[in-house]
């Protein structure tokens, strides 16, 4: 593993992030550079499969994403179906890899509406009033 393999990236992708290096005591927050970030694959990270999100809670410094995985117990005749869940993996971001997350969910559901995939939400009248 080359000292490259350890870099985070704030996306696949991103040539530029909103990182920015330390400014030394001479300098103030305006003169600071944008870090340019590369990202490398690794093609040996495991994949981890979910059919429900458990948790979800932000602290106000990370947001705390729980996935989990159900498990159909055996099935009987004339018996209820039940089953268990599990949690499968946790994952911890960053206010700014959650924000990151958000613009890219909401633009994964503006496609899949558009491709007739999920309806838009109904907006109740006045919703948007301020």
């Amino acid at each position: 593993m080359g000292p490259e393999d350890s870099v985070p990236t704030a996306s696949k992708g991103s040539s530029t992030t909103g990182a920015t290096a330390a400014p030394s005591k001479a300098t103030g927050p305006s003169d600071r550079q944008a870090a340019t970030i590369r990202y490398i694959d690794r093609a040996d990270i495991g994949e981890t499969f979910a059919d429900s999100v458990t948790g979800l809670t932000f602290d106000g410094q990370t947001l705390r994403i729980e996935f989990g995985i159900t498990r159909i117990d055996e099935v009987k005749a004339n018996t209820p179906i039940t089953g268990r869940r599990y949690p499968a993996s946790r994952l911890v971001l960053s206010p700014a890899a959650a924000v990151d997350l958000i613009n890219r969910m909401q633009q994964i559901a503006t496609a899949l509406t558009q491709a007739g995939l999920i309806k838009a939400p109904s907006r109740s009248p006045g919703a948007n009033a301020g």
